[in-house]
């Protein structure tokens, strides 16, 4: 990846913050290598006009002490916002009301730690109370919410509706897993972001691949090169994720006029 892709994203970036009248960009910080390149590229568009949100949630302490990382890194104004209490309030009634319905309604026990089926609903919470937060914060300041959704995920649905997937832009929603992490390197990020396990944070010891079922790579070699370029079993799998997630990646459905 060259700072050629580094300055046309960023000034990608500054022309949508103009087009739309605002005055600069938020940024979730996850502590991840994908938020740490969208904030770097957002700091290279608008220096002194970006934000940082740390949005703990029942999190990893390390994730929360890599987003600083990256947010002293690129200089940038970072604000912490813990929202365990939401979530655990939220969660609670959530699942007092819906246990009044009657248990033929529900796929498997709702309580059922294992069938990811059950964890879900309450993991997706946690995304969707940070799409909440970050748009309070760039309602307030007149900002857009910045993305960090990469091509690999976005093309199987590896996002959450109207959470991480609620945003103004996708800066890097173009780029796969390798070409971020090239760019992150030509952006300086911190190796040890670069390095750690990629994780959306949703539950304890949750990774990225583990929760796909295949390696970054192995989607980046279906992308590229079609079905034929992996295993049968994983490009079946690809197939299918991107066919029953189409619907996160297109506006809701009207009926015809």
């Amino acid at each position: 990846m060259s700072s050629d892709a580094r300055t046309r994203l960023s000034a990608w970036m500054k022309a949508r913050v103009s087009d739309a009248g605002a005055r600069g960009i938020v940024v979730g910080s996850s502590g991840g290598i994908d938020s740490a390149v969208v904030l770097g590229l957002a700091a290279h568009a608008l220096p002194g006009a970006v934000v940082g949100v740390m949005m703990p949630c029942h999190s990893d302490p390390t994730d929360e002490a890599h987003a600083r990382m990256a947010a002293e890194h690129f200089g940038v104004h970072a604000l912490h916002i813990d929202l365990a209490g939401a979530y655990d309030g939220l969660t609670g009634d959530l699942l007092t009301a819906i246990a009044a319905l009657p248990r033929g309604e529900f796929p498997v026990a709702p309580a059922d730690e294992v069938d990811p089926r059950a964890r879900l609903p309450l993991a997706n919470v946690k995304p969707r109370l940070r799409m909440a937060t970050l748009y309070f914060v760039a309602n307030t300041l007149n900002y857009l919410v910045a993305g960090t959704g990469n091509r690999s995920e976005l093309s199987i649905g590896y996002f959450t509706k109207y959470g991480d997937g609620g945003v103004d832009m996708l800066p890097i929603g173009r780029l796969v897993k390798s070409e971020v992490r090239a760019l992150a390197r030509e952006l300086g990020v911190p190796e040890p972001i670069i390095e750690k396990p990629p994780s959306a944070g949703l539950w304890a010891g949750q990774t990225d691949e583990g929760e796909m079922g295949f390696t970054y790579a192995d989607l980046e070699r279906y992308l590229n090169g079609g079905s034929g370029a992996v295993a049968a079993p994983i490009a079946d799998t690809i197939t299918r994720l991107a066919r029953a997630s189409e619907h996160k990646r297109s506006l809701p459905p009207m009926p015809p006029a």
